[in-house]
C-alpha cells in the first residue's frame, strides 16, 4: 500500500488534489482512499488531506500516521509545520516551488525530493487569481511524474471529470507540470 498525505493551505485544494488523484487511481483500476483532516477550517489556514494506493481494498480507517511520501502545495509550510513528521525514510518529499531540488536537500535529509513551480504554473492558466493561485491540479501533475503512481492521461481524465469549471486549463496546468518537475 502507499500512503501519502498532502499538506496546503485553505483554498489552496489539497483537498480536492487528494479527491483527484484517487479518482485518477480509480480510474486506473486500483483501489483507494481519500479523506481530509480539518483543523480550523478557513481560508489560508493549515490543511491535512490523505490517500492511500492499493492492488487491493483498502480497510484501514485511521489518518496516516507514517506517509512513503508527501506534497505540499505551500512552500511557506516548510518553516511552519513538522511536514516530515513520520515520514518514512527514503519517501518522496514533493513541493510546490521555482526552486531546485538540490536546494532542499540539507532541509530534506534522507528523503528524494521534487519540485515544481505549481504556484507560477497555475498564475499562467489563470487558476485562482495571482495572490492565491490554486496550485492543486498542477501539484498533481508533479505527483504522477515523481511518483508514478498513475498516468498523466488517467489524471488528465480526472481533472475533465472532477473539476466543474476551468477543466481544460486545469488538465493543461498538470501537464505543464507533469513536464517541469526537478528532482536530485
Amino acid at each position: 500500500m502507499i500512503e501519502i498525505r498532502f499538506h496546503g493551505r485553505g483554498g489552496q485544494g489539497a483537498v480536492v488534489a487528494s479527491k483527484l488523484l484517487a479518482h485518477a487511481v480509480f480510474l486506473d483500476g486500483k483501489y483507494c482512499q481519500s479523506f481530509p483532516a480539518f483543523g480550523v477550517e478557513r481560508r489560508g489556514a493549515p490543511v491535512t488531506a490523505f490517500l492511500r494506493v492499493d492492488d487491493r481494498p483498502v480497510r484501514v480507517r485511521t489518518q496516516i500516521y507514517a506517509p512513503d511520501h508527501i506534497v505540499i502545495l505551500d512552500p511557506l509550510l516548510v518553516d511552519q509545520v513538522p511536514l516530515t513528521k513520520g515520514l518514512k525514510p527514503g519517501g518522496t518529499v514533493i513541493l510546490n516551488s521555482s526552486k531546485s531540488a538540490v536546494e532542499f536537500k540539507s532541509f530534506f535529509k534522507g528523503f528524494r525530493i521534487a519540485t515544481v513551480p505549481a504556484a507560477e504554473i497555475a498564475i499562467r492558466y489563470h487558476l485562482g487569481s495571482p495572490r492565491f493561485p490554486i496550485v492543486n491540479t498542477a501539484i498533481l501533475g508533479a505527483v504522477a511524474r515523481a511518483l508514478g503512481i498513475v498516468p498523466i492521461e488517467s489524471l488528465v481524465k480526472a481533472i475533465k471529470i472532477g473539476v466543474p469549471a476551468h477543466a481544460e486549463d486545469n488538465a493543461e496546468a498538470a501537464r505543464e507540470a507533469y513536464r517541469a518537475v526537478n528532482d536530485e
